[in-house]
């Protein structure tokens, strides 16, 4: 099974020099060194050494691309030959990220100048840090890029199990299949619903009941019966046997109206194996939670976004499929039927404050867009039957509503905690062309 374990660059490593230039004896120390800051950051390196001759560079890069490596990370160390850089390009085609050192004589600066002119007219992907190697902005910049590239590779490698379809009336959801592979990464794997719900029927009572019972005291109150609470234990169990057959990395069932409340467990319990559920056969949701469950490390929201509670908040929320880590109360959950069908159960909880990062991906005219926003939760009342995330925004809610409306952006929206933003543009650069990010 794909559980999410978060997102840990893997990133080559290597520095730039040309031997005649002031500055070029710095290069072997200079790329251990930047190794070293990302390794104790977090990455996984893969350490390339220097680069000062066509050779050399063209061996580095297919060193990594070997190694799959999620982008290269280059340190000059003084002025350097542009063409070094293609040549490990040629070889190993990942984003690169500059870190050039400063120093008046050398010509660093310059080098990477060059370099990043070629680069550009190429359509080749690359960011430039400038500043000292233990300058901590720096780093936090150069981390926000290299986790951006490793957010690319695993959206690239991604597969959304789809059970079902995407809801009749609901257009927005349903994916353009060749560009969402084409541009933002992920794969659609069609999920039989008629044998999941079969397989659900199978299951043994004695492992759906000691489940149930698990699950019931993780809960405050429960107002549903023991036979719904088994269907839903035993719908778990077959999604879950599915995501382990197709080693999926998310999932979206269409349940709307006749699965409202049977998925909604499972929806809850899957995100706490990293394996997000958007609801109602939400492909471009699925692929959205996604992506915030490995920026943030934790579960997240699948969410409509209904009315402004005052200038700049807005509630946003579903029927009850959060994970129980989301809601501010552990202790008041409530597990109850789903709304309007009355049947099923659903994880009934205001959601926990905190900052926050919404997105919503849709297809569009050549390609994608993915719409990003950024506020803070703060604490609601059960405002709506459901997990309800109330967010203030520094932009009004009316000017926001507007802006949706006029880009055309989907209704559903995906949180996650933490402000993502820098993260989110970066991804959107390195994507490039067919990808169109907007944001507020």
């Amino acid at each position: 099974m794909s559980a999410n374990k978060g997102l840990v660059p893997r990133v080559g490593v290597g520095a730039l020099c040309s031997p005649l230039e002031v500055g070029a004896d710095r290069a072997p120390g200079a790329a251990a060194d930047m190794a070293k800051r990302l390794e104790e950051a977090g990455c996984e390196t893969v350490a390339v050494g220097v680069l000062d001759t066509p050779a050399r560079a063209a061996q580095a890069g297919r060193t990594l691309a070997e190694e799959h490596v999620d982008a290269v990370v280059l340190v000059p160390a003084s002025w350097f030959e542009d063409y070094l850089v293609l040549d490990l390009l040629e070889e190993c085609a990942q984003p690169l990220l500059f870190r050039p050192l400063p120093g008046i004589e050398t010509g660093a600066l310059c080098g990477t100048q060059q370099a990043t002119c070629y680069l550009h007219e190429l359509g080749s992907p690359y960011a430039s840090v400038f500043g000292e190697a233990d300058d901590s902005g720096c780093l936090a910049r150069s981390l926000a890029y290299l986790r951006a590239a490793a957010l690319r590779t695993r959206l690239r490698r991604c597969r959304i199990g789809l059970a079902g379809h995407h809801l009749n009336g609901m257009t927005h959801t349903a994916p353009n299949e060749f560009m969402l592979k084409k541009i933002v990464g992920p794969r659609v794997v069609f999920l039989d619903l008629p044998t999941l719900l079969s397989r659900a029927a199978e299951m043994p009572e004695n492992e759906a009941r000691g489940r149930w019972q698990a699950l019931k005291e993780q809960a405050g109150t429960c107002d549903v019966s023991e036979a719904d609470g088994l269907d839903s234990m035993r719908v778990y169990a077959a999604l879950r046997e599915e995501v382990g057959k197709h080693d999926l990395n998310a999932v979206t069932v269409g349940c709307y109206p006749h699965l409202m409340g049977r998925v909604c467990l499972a929806a809850s319990l899957l995100a706490d194996e990293g394996i997000p559920m958007a609801c109602e056969g939400d492909v471009h949701g699925a692929v959205g939670m996604f992506m915030l469950t490995l920026l943030t490390g934790e579960p997240v929201h699948h969410t409509d976004w209904l009315d402004p509670v005052d200038e700049f908040s807005v509630v946003f929320t579903h029927c009850g499929s959060g994970s129980f880590s989301l809601a501010e109360k552990p202790s008041e959950i409530r597990l109850g039927s789903v709304r309007l069908m009355g049947q099923g159960v659903c994880a009934l909880f205001p959601a926990r404050p905190g900052p926050v990062t919404l997105v919503s991906l849709t297809a569009c005219a050549g390609g994608y867009q993915c719409a990003w926003l950024e506020g803070e939760a703060e604490s609601t009342d059960m405002v709506f039957p459901g997990n309800p995330v109330r967010v203030r925004f520094e932009t009004s809610a009316a000017d926001l509503i507007e802006w949706i409306h006029d880009r055309g952006i989907g209704h559903h929206w995906m949180i996650g905690y933490g402000h993502m933003g820098v993260e989110l543009r970066a991804w959107a650069d390195i994507v490039g062309e067919g990808l169109r990010l907007v944001g507020r």
